[in-house]
């Protein structure tokens, strides 16, 4: 039999007290020191981009930034890869439709 642990809980990590980023107008609770697309994945959120091209749905893929999988519109900003900014107290993420740039609609 296999108990499930955190990644938290391997380690003996004890982060501080959580605090909220928000997402697309819902509090989203963060740790201190974790990623936006971390967050959004603990709090069940998968999706938060759609492609240019069909409206696709996209989140974290390689967690890494080498792709552009999880890139959201932050604190006004779009096509920041979220798997690179941490979830600090007060963020917000918007969904990105497309390339996020209204200003470049042909």
């Amino acid at each position: 039999m296999r108990r499930s642990r955190t990644p938290a809980e391997l380690v003996q990590a004890e982060p501080g007290p959580a605090h909220t980023i928000d997402f697309d107008g819902q509090p989203v609770p963060a740790l201190p020191g974790q990623t936006i697309a971390a967050a959004l994945w603990a709090d069940g959120v998968l999706a938060w981009r759609t492609t240019r091209v069909g409206g696709r749905p996209r989140g974290a893929f390689c967690g890494i930034g080498a792709c552009f999988d999880c890139l959201a519109t932050v604190d006004g900003r779009p096509n920041q890869r979220t798997c690179l900014l941490p979830a600090e107290p007060g963020t917000t993420v918007t969904t990105q439709e497309g390339h996020g740039r209204a200003d470049l609609d042909v």
